[in-house]
């Protein structure tokens, strides 16, 4: 697997990406935050892609809040790459990639819905833990807040 910088607005992107973002309104209406391609692109936004050969397997992003704050964003497996380990790649790479800009703590919401489970126990067993809500982000019955602190 390699996973590299891309651009979130690539033609080989756009399929996935829109598919992420109608299955979590689906579940999640107006309380779902994932960016689309223009908000990945955001200069605070770093986007990457997960592949196999030619075979796109996934992608996640980090943002950057402040200089000690960053958040996981839109990760996603593609449905064939489910189950085979690219988005505990993609996290592990996020992560590293936080540790090395020397952020204190990298925070990420994400859903309550029942689809949301396989993520959640990734990030659980990651090391993140529940927390309130961060940034500009507010609690509601949809969605839930989880924070690494990265200063271990």
């Amino acid at each position: 697997m390699e996973i590299r910088r891309d651009d979130p607005t690539a033609p080989y992107v756009a399929d996935l990406l829109a598919h992420h973002l109608e299955e979590l309104r689906s579940v999640m209406a107006e309380r779902a935050f994932a960016l689309d391609a223009t908000g990945l692109s955001a200069a605070s936004v770093t986007f990457w892609t997960a592949w196999q050969d030619d075979v796109l397997l996934g992608f996640g992003a980090l943002k950057e809040l402040d200089h000690t704050h960053g958040e996981v964003k839109s990760m996603r497996a593609a449905p064939a790459a489910r189950g085979t380990g690219v988005g505990r790649a993609l996290l592990s790479h996020i992560i590293a990639e936080a540790r090395r800009r020397g952020y204190v703590h990298l925070s990420l919401e994400t859903g309550t819905a029942a689809l949301h489970a396989p993520a959640i126990s990734l990030y659980r067993s990651a090391g993140f833990v529940s927390c309130a809500p961060f940034a500009d982000y507010e609690a509601s019955p949809h969605n839930q807040f989880m924070r690494l602190d990265l200063t271990d």
